[in-house]
């Protein structure tokens, strides 16, 4: 085609068109924090859009639900990696994000890796209601072992004895859970103490092994309390901390010293 004929061709583009702007340039960045139930609470980090007209960063941040491994909520926790627990944001506390407990499942690898021929799966689960209003559906898992001296290369159980052992199951999983609260129940779901119970429970029926409690999910919560939540995370005086480094720019530990300098001097005056 002549170059002519097209007016569009030959001609250079004019400079300065659309100018780029760094997306990341409008967002800020949180912290993570888990609940108290676990012994390391820095979770990670996440960004969201800062707040632009109607739209604040907040909205975007409150619900998030974050998936995190066993192995990085406890020192040296590689053998326990394989539960991951599922963390809601309830709460914006300054630069923080205070989590509570949503859910917990194990991975698929892990699931794989106990089931063996020649034995029997044995599952069960219940719906049960903590002291503090959660309703929670758990589900847990078991199979049978071979006894000591045994001779047959099969350990099945007969299917009287498997009905048998999910009542057992049912039980202590309703009994271990109702007469406690979200954040004590979580703390029992990080050993493992509902799965022991149970094997202990079911060994005049038909010995266990691998016992676990395989799923854990959030069916209904109560409305949010703050000041609850706030206890979960270190207390009110935490919070206050958090909100002040925010504002000002320093790390939380200086804010605090700060607050308990001028409480000792008003306790001294």
């Amino acid at each position: 085609m002549a170059v002519g004929k097209n007016k569009k061709v030959g001609k250079k583009r004019k400079a300065g068109g659309r100018k780029i702007v760094d997306p990341f340039s409008k967002k800020e960045w949180y912290d993570v924090k888990a609940p108290s139930a676990f012994p390391i609470r820095q979770v990670g980090k996440t960004m969201v859009t800062k707040t632009q007209g109607t739209r604040t960063s907040r909205e975007g941040l409150m619900g998030r639900v974050f998936e995190v491994s066993l192995g990085d909520l406890k020192p040296a926790g590689e053998d326990d990696a394989y539960r991951k627990f599922k963390l809601k944001v309830e709460e914006v506390q300054g630069s923080s994000l205070l989590t509570n407990f949503y859910g917990m499942d194990l991975t698929t690898d892990k699931l794989r890796s106990l089931v063996r021929k020649w034995h029997t799966l044995i599952e069960a689960h219940a719906d049960v209601k903590t002291s503090d209003g959660y309703l929670l559906r758990i589900f847990a898992i078991g199979f049978t072992k071979r006894r000591p001296n045994q001779i047959k290369k099969t350990s099945y159980a007969q299917s009287a004895q498997t009905r048998a052992i999910r009542r057992k199951m049912i039980d202590i999983i309703t009994k271990e859970a109702s007469t406690v609260d979200l954040n004590e129940l979580v703390v029992k779901f990080i050993p493992e103490i509902i799965g022991r119970e149970i094997e202990k429970a079911t060994e005049g029926i038909y010995p266990l092994q691998n016992v676990l409690i395989r799923k854990v999910k959030l069916l209904r919560a109560p409305k949010t309390d703050i000041g609850k939540l706030l206890e979960l995370h270190g207390g009110a005086d935490a919070h206050a901390a958090a909100v002040a480094a925010h504002d000002t720019g320093k790390p939380v530990e200086e804010v605090k010293a700060k607050k308990g300098k001028k409480k000792a001097a008003a306790d001294d005056e």
